[in-house]
């Protein structure tokens, strides 16, 4: 995908050195509002960039007809070329940044494999919907339509959507080969992102396209201020996101403080959950929840008057285990983290062959982390025990098969022996 991008971008800017630029005016206003956009970024969960106002910038640029009602004639290539110039203005104050190996978070942009990705999904992008739409309005066979007629916009409306599925569907194969993450999970959830600050970005760059034909160049300020208030409340968002995850790593941190469970447990059955969560197609909002469910899922042991060996819950009768599960639930719902953690946690310890008490059949969450936490439970005992990690994991899975179906989910275990229970931890 980089290649193709490079490539489309090399004959972009090699075709507009030859004919030289159309309006080159208007070029330039569309290049500094795309290299505007790209400094002014926010983090959406699953902590992927995204440059609303680049964005709605390109697409604007791609589907922009008549300006102050005279026919402009850039055409597709040139429309990649800003683009790509935009990006590129972008990463110039990088430049005099040399990389710095004691901040590796603050990587330059061409350095930043998300930038690249990034980069390469707006060109290919925004190439789509300027091979869909400027061909047909330099042509001729858009003139059937009036601008300021419903017809025209319904055109723009179907173009844009094109370029956000095709947008979304990069953006998937993209995270599906970086993250590990399953193909049809990563295009859920770009396409879900599509009803957020995705359909405010096709918005804005349709409105900003439509009004220049009226108002000119003016439309790029006019319209695009909107979309930078609204990345103010992305950035708050954020913000509580950030503060809901320090109370999840408290929280996590209190038991082993409090030597209810070796150090490290948590984060080792977090990790492996979420392992075992993509490898099963769980989109990102849902590993997510589950990470936080994994890690907060021994809140309950500080309830206990003593600790258990080693904090192996899983050893325990199956009685114990569900009321230490449902006392963490308890503490974790007041703690202002989403719902579905707290639900997670108390029904971690039920039996997987069904309906518990008449609550329903059990999350596959917590049915992961179930798995999960016998894992690390039954591998901490194999290294007590001095047996080497490649036996103690395989004596960890036979072990956890004996309650297959039972006790542990068969299609958890299955995905558990596919993925080899490794954490990063």
């Amino acid at each position: 995908m980089h290649l193709a991008a490079a490539a489309l971008l090399g004959l972009a800017l090699g075709a507009v050195a030859l004919r030289g630029v159309a309006e080159p005016g208007v070029a330039l206003a569309f290049t500094a509002l795309i290299a505007l956009g790209e400094c002014v970024r926010i983090t959406l969960p699953g902590d992927r960039e995204q440059a609303p106002i680049g964005a709605a910038g390109a697409l604007a640029y791609a589907l922009l007809g008549p300006l102050r009602g005279v026919p402009t004639a850039h055409g597709t290539l040139q429309v990649v070329a800003v683009t790509g110039a935009g990006l590129l203005l972008a990463w110039l104050p990088g430049l005099a940044q040399p990389h710095r190996p004691d901040r590796p978070h603050r990587r330059p942009p061409w350095a930043d494999p998300a930038r690249r990705d990034s980069a390469a999904r707006r060109l290919l992008a925004v190439g789509f919907a300027a091979a869909v739409f400027q061909p047909l309005y330099n042509g001729g066979l858009v003139d059937r339509f009036s601008p300021e007629g419903p017809a025209y916009g319904a055109f723009l409306t179907a173009v844009a959507a094109l370029a956000a599925l095709c947008d979304a569907t990069l953006a998937a194969l993209l995270r599906r080969t970086a993250g590990g993450l399953r193909f049809p999970a990563a295009l859920e959830d770009e396409l879900r992102s599509l009803f957020g600050i995705g359909s405010a970005i096709v918005a804005t760059g349709m409105l900003v396209s439509l009004a220049a034909g009226e108002v000119g160049l003016w439309a790029l300020p006019l319209f695009c201020t909107p979309l930078l208030l609204a990345q103010v409340s992305f950035r708050r968002a954020a913000a509580v996101r950030a503060t809901t995850g320090q109370t999840i790593a408290s929280l996590a941190r209190a038991t082993e403080v409090a030597g209810y469970t070796p150090h490290g447990h948590a984060r080792r059955v977090a990790d492996t959950a979420c392992a075992l969560g993509r490898e099963l197609g769980l989109g990102t909002r849902e590993l997510a929840l589950l990470e936080y469910a994994a890690l907060m899922h021994d809140v309950g042991q500080l309830s206990l008057v003593e600790p258990v060996a080693d904090g192996a819950t899983a050893l325990l009768p199956c009685a114990e285990q569900q009321r230490i599960a449902r006392l963490g639930s308890e503490v974790i719902s007041r703690t202002g983290v989403p719902r579905q953690v707290a639900e997670q946690v108390a029904r971690l310890a039920d039996p997987c062959t069904g309906a518990s008490g008449g609550e329903g059949p059990v999350p596959l969450e917590a049915r992961i982390i179930r798995v999960a936490n016998a894992h690390d439970d039954l591998l901490t005992a194999a290294r007590g025990r001095g047996v080497g990690e490649a036996v103690g994991r395989l004596e960890a899975l036979e072990v956890l098969r004996l309650g297959r179906g039972r006790v542990y989910d068969a299609r958890v275990l299955d995905a558990l022996a596919r993925v080899g229970g490794q954490a990063r931890g």
